[in-house]
C-alpha cells in the first residue's frame, strides 16, 4: 500500500549525531555537540523534584489541555486561558497550525533559509511553499536576515499563514520593531502570522520587540514558544502558543493529538517557568560565551552576524558540507546546510575552545587524503559566504 505521494517525497529528517556515538567511532574519549540548539546546564533543580514527584502518577492519563501550564502561561502574559494552547513542541504547534488554516491548494510564506520544518508542513498539507530569499543584514555581507517588505507583497490571495522566525534559524539574525511593525500592517487581516520566537529569551537588542507585545489590537497574530531552549525541557517536548483571537487558539487546539503533553512535562515547565532567576542567570551566560564566540570567529576573518540566538551562523556557501565533515572527524557535530552554512550551538567556553580548535586545524592545516578537509576558498582571513 502506497502512502500519499506528498508524503513519499519528504525528506527524513536527520537530527544532530549522538556524540557518545561519534567518540566511539572515532575511538576518543569524548566528541562535543554544538548542531542542536540545546542548552549547556543540566535540568533545573526544581525541573528534577517536579519530574521525580509527578513519576509515581503517570499510570494515569495526563490532563488533556494541560490545565496547570495553561494558567501558568496566561497568568505570566497577562491573557485569557482560551488564548493559550500548550503543545507537544513548538514543532507540533506548527504543524497544529497548518492542519487548522491550510486546505490543499492554499499558500504559507516564509523567508528562506528559515527554520527548515516550514516547507515541510506546506508539503504534507498539501500547501504551496511561498519561499522569500534572505538579505544581508550587512553591506556587502551574506544573505541572513528576513526581507519583510518582500515576504509581504508575496503574500497573495491564496495565503493563510505566514511564519516568521524572530531570531531567525539558522541565520541567528533578528528583525526590529519598525520593520515587523510595518509589515504586520501590511499583511490582509484574513493571513494568520505567526512569530515563531523559540529563541526570544537570547535576545539583547532592545530594539528587537517582544511579539506578545506587537500581538495585542491584532487579530490575525499568534506567537510561538518553546521551552526546549532557554528553559533546558528539550527532552520533554513542550512548548505553547499565545493568540490575540481566542477563535485561532480554538482552532489549533482542534487539531491537537490527545495527551500530546505529558503529565511529566507539564509539570516540569510549570516548575522552571517558577525558576525564572536561575533561567535568567544561565541565559545570561550564553549570552556571554555567545559574545566571545563571536568574537573569537571573526578575529580568525570569518563573517559572523551579530546573533540574537544560542548561536552563531558561519556563511561559508559551498564548503559549508565539506568544513562540517572535517570538523566531525575532529570530535565536534555542528550543523551544516549544504552550499549555505554551518549553525553552531553555543556551548561551554570548553567545548566552544575544542570547536575553535578544531575549526583552526580545518581551515589552517594540509590534510592529504581527507577530501574538503581544508577548501581552497575558506581560510582565515578570506572572504566566505
Amino acid at each position: 500500500m502506497s502512502a500519499r505521494p506528498a508524503v513519499q517525497a519528504l525528506p527524513a529528517y536527520r537530527p544532530g549525531r549522538n556524540p557518545a556515538d561519534l567518540a566511539r567511532e572515532l575511538g576518543v574519549d569524548r566528541a562535543v555537540k554544538l548542531a542542536s540548539n540545546e542548552v549547556p546546564f543540566p535540568p533545573l533543580p526544581a525541573v528534577v523534584r517536579a519530574l521525580a514527584e509527578t513519576a509515581g502518577e503517570t499510570h494515569r492519563y495526563p490532563d488533556n489541555g494541560a490545565a496547570v501550564l495553561t494558567a501558568a502561561l496566561a497568568e505570566r502574559y497577562g491573557v485569557d486561558p482560551a488564548q493559550v494552547v500548550p503543545g507537544c513542541g513548538a514543532v507540533m504547534l506548527c504543524q497544529q497550525l497548518a492542519q487548522s488554516f491550510n486546505d490543499p491548494g492554499t499558500a504559507i510564506a516564509f523567508a528562506w533559509r528559515s527554520f527548515e520544518m516550514y516547507p515541510l508542513l506546506a508539503q504534507v498539507a498539501g500547501a504551496r511553499s511561498l519561499q522569500v530569499p534572505l538579505v544581508p543584514s550587512l553591506p556587502g555581507g551574506s544573505p541572513d536576515t528576513h526581507d519583510l517588505d518582500a515576504l509581504a507583497a508575496a503574500v497573495d490571495d491564496d495565503t493563510r499563514l505566514v511564519f516568521v522566525c524572530n531570531p531567525n534559524n539558522p541565520t541567528s539574525t533578528a528583525v526590529r520593531r519598525a520593520e515587523l511593525e510595518r509589515f504586520l500592517d501590511r499583511v490582509p487581516a484574513t493571513v494568520l502570522v505567526v512569530l515563531d520566537e523559540a529563541y526570544r529569551e537570547f535576545v539583547t537588542d532592545p530594539d528587537v520587540p517582544d511579539g506578545l507585545q506587537l500581538m495585542r489590537g491584532r487579530p490575525n497574530v499568534a506567537v510561538l514558544r518553546t521551552f526546549s531552549k532557554a528553559w533546558g525541557l528539550a527532552g520533554l517536548r513542550v512548548g505553547y502558543l499565545v493568540a490575540e483571537d481566542p477563535a485561532v487558539a480554538d482552532a489549533v487546539r482542534r487539531t491537537h493529538v490527545p495527551f500530546s503533553v505529558s503529565m511529566l512535562a507539564q509539570a516540569a515547565a510549570v516548575a522552571a517557568l517558577a525558576s525564572e532567576e536561575e533561567v535568567g542567570r544561565r541565559v545570561a551566560a550564553v549570552v556571554a560565551e555567545r559574545d566571545r564566540l563571536s568574537t573569537a570567529l571573526r578575529g580568525r576573518g570569518l563573517e559572523v552576524p551579530d546573533s540574537q540566538a544560542n548561536f552563531v551562523w558561519l556563511p561559508l556557501g559551498e564548503p559549508a558540507a565539506g568544513v562540517a565533515a572535517a570538523l566531525e572527524a575532529r570530535g565536534v557535530i555542528t550543523r551544516p546546510f549544504a552550499g549555505e552554512g554551518i549553525r553552531v550551538t553555543v556551548g561551554t567556553p570548553e567545548e566552544d575552545d575544542v570547536f575553535l580548535a578544531a575549526l583552526d586545524d580545518v581551515l589552517g592545516a594540509d590534510a592529504p587524503g581527507e577530501p574538503d578537509a581544508r577548501p581552497d576558498d575558506v581560510r582565515p582571513g578570506a572572504p566566505v559566504g
